[in-house]
């Protein structure tokens, strides 16, 4: 009975930390855009795991529309994002938890993750975390309704611990891996990370949604080889190794007494 309690609880730690990593159709996502600015131009490239936004415009959004997208808690997104230019200075990024059409909502609620590249008052350099909640449909115009600047409805909650003032570097690729369930944020940069948000620190459980590509004012931005793992869904308790070796030792002492 011993054995196969241990045998149950060592099979449960590996399934809960084994990956799912799989690389992501990027053909089944879509475009968001301002109204006065259309959707961007979000071109997916050969092999379908990465796209290019190639126009310097409003803040645009490309997202996984798929029926399997549309609820990514408890995913991690992972890839590599570059500038192809050296051209101008502006936004990148991300968003999570995002809807269709969210980005002209009356009463939206998601997540951005975004990245500038040098200070250009009132915006300044460097990875941030927002959370856009509230009426969006005044934020049409260029650098206006907080996009420029993380003003309400765009709420900035944190900055990279290493690169919230620092701008990402032309030509030169980072690779990314985006947590989100209902209750953290992480956001990692070549295996650094940067951002850790939680439920706790927010005082509510994260609503539910896509991920997605986020773009503002920054033309030719490269997200490449996309894949997506399945998080495990319960984490595992700080104590477990100490837990297992109790078991063992317990289970000795029964062969012992036996």
């Amino acid at each position: 009975m011993m054995k196969k309690l241990i045998a149950m609880t060592t099979t449960a730690v590996l399934l809960a930390g084994a990956a799912h990593a799989a690389p992501v159709d990027l053909t089944g996502w879509a475009e968001n855009g301002l109204p006065n600015n259309g959707a961007g131009t979000w071109t997916v490239q050969t092999g379908n795991d990465s796209v290019i936004q190639s126009q310097n415009g409003n803040p645009t959004v490309f997202y996984d529309a798929t029926v399997a997208g549309a609820n990514a808690q408890g995913k991690q997104l992972s890839g590599s994002i570059e500038v192809l230019t050296g051209g101008d200075d502006d936004f990148i990024g991300f968003v999570l938890g995002y809807q269709a059409n969210e980005i002209n909502s009356t009463n939206a609620d998601f997540w951005l993750i975004d990245w500038k590249q040098n200070d250009q008052n009132p915006a300044v350099d460097g990875l941030a975390l927002s959370h856009v909640s509230g009426d969006l449909t005044g934020t049409s115009g260029s650098g206006t309704g907080g996009w420029w600047n993380h003003a309400a409805p765009i709420n900035e909650v944190a900055r990279g611990t290493n690169l919230g003032s620092t701008g990402w570097n032309d030509l030169q690729e980072y690779n990314f891996d985006l947590t989100f369930t209902n209750n953290l944020i992480e956001v990692f940069v070549d295996g650094v990370l940067e951002i850790s948000y939680s439920s706790a620190t927010h005082g509510s459980l994260f609503t539910d949604g896509a991920f997605g590509f986020y773009n503002f004012s920054q033309s030719q931005v490269k997200y490449a080889g996309i894949t997506e793992d399945v998080l495990p869904p319960v984490p595992l308790p700080a104590g477990l190794p100490l837990l297992l070796a109790g078991l063992g030792a317990f289970g000795l002492v029964c062969r012992r007494n036996a």
